[in-house]
């Protein structure tokens, strides 16, 4: 077996995704009715491929956290590619991660943030949107995100979005404030000072007076009517309802095969962004 290839498997055992794995599942230890799958796929811009994926299960004392994200970067690799390695490391260092999640997880995202834009000189001037899911003891499920990649759970067959797409027309008022402008070109999605698309991301040095990395959070509750989470870059989600997504993968109990069948039906549906996504099953 060739070393790339040792590589890929190890990496797809342990559930870590990036531009040279492109798929990968793993199952909790606490409950085995609990699974996760990851799949990415490639765009067709010329750039390197700027998606990164972290899905994992890991037990910190007598407990278990399923810990999954997205990282979508522009014009750069580097950053969501730190942030798949630092970002739950910060969370999980916390103090009061256990008993304030919420507060942890904004006071983490402000600490990485401040660290990518130190390290800018070797980053440049991209960014990263991120959506992270934290799913504690297979009950509670709490996410965060900043930008537009998204997670969607889906409770009797309902899918209800858990994040918030941070549109720039959305956030006028507060980019406006902080000193920058809302393009909106014909023909062109509105963009914070003409240049992104969307209104908080981690990076983006240059724009970062203008910008946020405040996180919206919030927390929910499996039950027995939750079948499943899905995770995902905007790249599914310019050609794709949430209700579209549900439904396409509901006959679905493979993990790992409901997440590549999402890419495939984002590609059939003409999507040329890089597209990256992860799903959690709890049936």
């Amino acid at each position: 077996m060739a070393g790339k290839e040792i590589l890929h498997k190890m990496k797809e055992k342990v559930g870590l995704g990036s531009s040279d794995t492109d798929s990968g599942k793993g199952k909790s230890k606490m409950s085995k009715h609990v699974t996760h799958g990851f799949h990415l796929v490639k765009g067709k811009s010329h750039h390197a491929m700027e998606d990164y994926v972290f899905a994992q299960f890991k037990q910190v004392d007598d407990k278990e956290l399923g810990l999954f994200a997205i990282f979508d970067g522009h014009l750069s690799h580097d950053v969501p590619d730190y942030l798949k390695s630092h970002l739950f490391d910060n969370i999980l260092k916390e103090p009061d991660f256990w008993t304030e999640t919420e507060k942890a997880i904004r006071s983490a995202y402000q600490i990485t943030d401040t660290n990518i834009l130190e390290k800018a000189v070797d980053f440049g001037k991209g960014g990263s949107t991120a959506v992270t899911a934290i799913l504690i003891n297979c009950q509670k499920l709490v996410v965060a995100n900043v930008g537009d990649s998204r997670a969607i759970i889906c409770k009797n067959g309902v899918a209800k979005q858990l994040s918030v797409d941070h549109e720039p027309s959305k956030e006028r008022e507060s980019i406006e404030e902080r000193g920058g402008f809302v393009s909106n070109f014909p023909g062109d999605v509105p963009r914070v000072d003409g240049q992104l698309a969307v209104a908080r991301a981690f990076g983006d040095k240059s724009l970062k007076k203008h910008l946020s990395s405040e996180p919206h959070v919030v927390v929910d509750f499996i039950d027995e009517k939750t079948e499943f989470v899905i995770l995902a870059s905007d790249g599914l989600w310019k050609v794709m309802t949430n209700q579209e997504a549900a439904d396409c993968i509901k006959h679905l109990k493979d993990a790992r095969a409901a997440a590549k069948h999402l890419t495939e039906e984002a590609l059939n549906r003409n999507s040329t962004d890089d597209i990256s996504c992860i799903v959690v099953r709890f049936q």
